[in-house]
């Protein structure tokens, strides 16, 4: 053999070694499109990535394909990885590969395995979209219906993006990459396992764990392991809470009794205040009427406070048993929620678990002092705090008002208002004329102060005097006539005259007048008098005037001094 010639057959055979060493003398029917293949990782450049796969050349992928969320790339030199071969070219030895398609594919039987075998698969909740979610099972995106997301709504379907959880594959589309997967069926297979788990062992009076499930205004809805039962908002705490919020909250685990089981509906009952001892059991003994204890403000309403006086018990102070004085239109006037009060118990009803309280026996009752300091007839010195139509009330004590009625102001004057004679801030003296502890009424008077001008009219006026006095007001009746200061007399319209039928048409006011006194009467504060009468009297003084002798109409003599006789009486 010449030099040439094992020149010729070691450059050949070494030649083809290095192919078969390299793949390149593969004649690539191993390689057939749409098929995945495992390759290994030879380079790393900045917009492909090499992969060795046995045929002439290496593969090329584009980097995206491998890189994280971050845009780190993924792969490394030496890993051995699967790739799906879109196309390959004999000719010229390239061959276009894929991992992301590799990877989808595989998912994809994976996906069907799981579908034909009733498994199960993780995946994360990506975000919302009209009528439920996005689900990446780890590079494929599947639907989760809205209604498949869990038993119940969902308050805040936000909180569920981001969050890993295991599916069930409920339908499978490769044509169109679609998948559909569901949460609910696999809750619901679990809660009717944990479900017939508790039916055969729960009973009434047993003590079960569970987690709030949903918070009503009513109550607390706890599953229970595959059974929902309700907590009563009246059953979670002896003392009265306004929402069961202010005790639990969502997803937070409690240790409940069993109330009651009903097995053919699967209702039930839970309690949480009754794990702990009741507290109106002797409560008579812990809290007897008259003694006193230290509570906290809990709540307000219209008619009173409710005062708790220890966990789990709580008494009403009746707005009329806050003050011994103030008249108060809502208990917010003297306390607020969370204050510290001390109370008096008035009355225990344990049957009913009703407590009542009272704040103002705390102090003496200050109407008891008033009317030892002041009794009836005693005269005092105040200050008016407030005036209105029917009288004044005058500060006594702290809280302490008497009151002079408007009849009691003056025994002359005819007041409409007390605001023509006072006004507020005014210092007036006044006799106290009657303490109603009871009732809590202290009533004044000032014209007490001063004799009773109408208990002398009658000696000062007796009937049949002459009196001068001024016309104070004319009226459809008669004249109101002063006769001296306070003291006022009634001409009726019967008694001025004859002739005059509107007294308006001969008299006004102030004008003076003469009249007969007629009636006088103290009790009653009336003076009557009469202008008619008073001229009457005036004309029988008058001296009788007679005819001539030859009159026939002249009377005897006789007559004449019985008319003077007449007169004089």
């Amino acid at each position: 053999m010449t030099k040439d010639n094992m020149e010729n057959q070691f450059d050949s055979e070494d030649f083809a070694s290095m192919l078969d060493a390299y793949g390149f003398n593969n004649d690539g029917c191993e390689l057939e499109e749409g098929s995945i293949v495992e390759g290994e990782v030879v380079a790393i450049e900045n917009e492909n990535v090499l992969v060795n796969v046995g045929f002439k050349s290496e593969g090329q992928i584009p980097a995206e394909e491998f890189r994280d969320a971050q845009g780190n790339i993924t792969a490394k030199v030496g890993d051995k990885i699967n790739v799906f071969v879109e196309r390959k070219s004999d000719g010229d030895g390239t061959v276009k590969l894929s991992y992301e398609k590799a990877k989808r594919m595989q998912l994809f039987d994976q996906l069907e395995e799981v579908l034909e075998k009733g498994g199960v698969i993780t995946g994360m909740i990506t975000r919302r979209i009209k009528g439920g979610y996005t689900v990446d099972l780890g590079g494929i995106e599947a639907f989760l219906p809205g209604s498949h997301v869990d038993l119940r709504p969902v308050p805040d379907m936000d909180a569920l993006v981001n969050q890993n959880y295991e599916f069930r594959v409920l339908k499978i589309n490769r044509r169109r990459s679609n998948v559909i997967v569901s949460r609910r069926v696999l809750l619901e297979e679990d809660r009717d396992s944990k479900r017939s788990a508790l039916l055969t062992t729960l009973e009434e009076g047993q003590t079960v764990k569970g987690r709030v499930k949903n918070i009503t205004e009513y109550g607390v809805f706890v599953d229970l392991g595959g059974l929902d039962g309700l907590l009563h908002i009246t059953d979670m705490s002896w003392k009265r809470i306004r929402h069961p919020r202010e005790m639990v909250s969502m997803g937070q685990e409690l240790e409940l009794k069993v109330l009651s089981f009903d097995k053919d509906t699967n209702k039930v009952s839970l309690g949480l205040k009754q794990l702990i001892q009741d507290p109106w059991e002797d409560i008579t003994t812990r809290f007897p009427e008259a003694s006193r204890h230290t509570g906290k403000v809990t709540n307000l309403v219209d008619y009173g406070v409710f005062v708790e006086l220890e966990s789990g018990v709580e008494g009403l102070v009746h707005i009329s048993e806050m003050s011994w004085t103030r008249k108060l239109r809502h208990p917010s006037q003297i306390v607020k929620q969370g204050d510290e009060v001390e109370v008096v118990i008035l009355g225990v009803d344990s049957d009913k678990k009703r407590i009542s309280l009272g704040m103002k026996q705390i102090k003496q009752n200050p109407w008891e002092l008033v009317g030892e300091r002041f009794p009836e007839g005693t005269v005092l010195e105040g200050t008016i705090k407030n005036i209105t139509e029917f009288g004044m009330f005058i500060g006594i004590e702290d809280g302490i008002d008497g009151l002079i009625h408007v009849s009691d102001i003056s025994w002359t004057k005819k007041l409409r208002h007390p605001n023509e004679m006072f006004k507020v801030g005014d210092v007036v003296q006044a006799k106290v004329l009657t303490v109603d502890q009871e009732n809590e009424k202290f009533t004044l008077g000032m014209k007490q102060l001063t004799e009773d001008p109408w208990a002398s009219v009658p000696s000062r006026y007796p009937v049949g005097n002459t009196v001068t006095g001024t016309i104070t007001n004319v009226t459809d009746f008669g004249l109101f006539v002063e006769v001296e200061e306070g003291i006022e007399g009634l001409i009726h319209v019967t008694e001025l005259g004859k002739k005059i039928k509107n007294p308006a048409e001969a008299f006004k006011e102030g004008d003076q007048v003469q009249a007969k006194i007629i009636h006088v009467s103290a009790e009653e504060r009336r003076l009557g008098l009469s202008v008619k009468q008073l001229k009457e009297d005036e004309e029988r003084r008058k001296p009788k005037e007679y005819s001539s002798a030859g009159d026939t109409n002249l009377g005897t003599m006789a007559d004449a001094f019985a008319a003077a006789k007449n007169d004089e009486e």
